[in-house]
């Protein structure tokens, strides 16, 4: 297992070059550009930009390892959905071209006006298209266990059978709804078969995350873990305690 950091929180407010030399003076071996913060990695970029970002991450310490976009394919809208739809492509596009593994999207919920099973139909239709997408540029979408109905781990699995896409995965992103009675076994028993990323928060907190990295390396879990912590006023201090945290419970 290898620790990195998506750019929500600590490090929404800095540029590319201080992320990177944040990550790297903390010890971290990747990250996940959270569009919309100061970094500007975004679609807009041009082929030229895109291959200096690309270079950059070369030759650094750090993995530029996806991209955490907000496109999310469960409206009951379908031109809402053929727009967000579009808009992870324009991310895979911007994956491929930078050196990025995977775009993360997710669902936010269920559409409101429509069953629960054709907004899962509805999710998993994206997914696939993005995945067909994502498969010919060689980019692995991962979807986010997210969102107030979404994040409940039986739900994600019905998206996840729904989908039935080689190329889209799971992303844990380590909710109250994971833990059953204390535990995340249950959850992530049902949820491993998926999982390609996983988001961790505050280490220090109540959610069980000895048994969580326990469970990853009994499973054979060997990707990234990803900080996504609440902001800081001395990112660099915070992210060294938060390495050293994260491998006594790693031990």
């Amino acid at each position: 297992m290898v620790l990195g950091a998506v750019t929500y929180n600590v490090l929404n407010n800095m540029d590319l070059e201080t992320v990177i030399r944040t990550l790297e003076a903390a010890g971290f071996d990747a990250v996940e550009l959270r569009t919309g913060h100061k970094h500007g990695v975004e679609p807009a970029l041009s082929d030229a930009e895109r291959a200096k970002v690309k270079d950059r991450f070369e030759h650094s310490k750090v993995r530029l390892l996806s991209f955490g976009t907000t496109c999310e394919f469960q409206s009951a809208d379908a031109a809402e959905r053929k727009r967000q739809i579009d808009l992870a492509k324009e991310f895979i596009g911007l994956a491929h071209d930078t050196g990025a593994l995977g775009v993360k999207v997710r669902p936010n919920g269920l559409a409101k006006g429509v069953d629960k099973e054709t907004t899962i139909r509805n999710i998993a239709a994206g997914l696939r298209e993005v995945g067909d997408h994502g498969y010919v540029h060689g980019v692995e979408i991962w979807l986010e266990v997210h969102g107030a109905e979404t994040q409940v781990p039986t739900v994600a699995a019905e998206i996840m059978r729904a989908t039935n896409h080689k190329n889209v995965g799971l992303c844990w992103n380590s909710n109250p709804t994971d833990v059953v009675n204390g535990s995340v076994k249950p959850s992530f028993d049902l949820l491993r078969p998926w999982l390609k990323s996983c988001h961790i928060t505050e280490l220090a907190s109540n959610y069980p995350y000895k048994e969580l990295f326990g469970l990853m390396k009994k499973g054979g879990y060997d990707r990234w873990t990803l900080c996504e912590a609440a902001e800081s006023k001395e990112p660099e201090r915070f992210l060294k305690y938060y390495r050293a945290l994260w491998r006594e419970l790693m031990a």
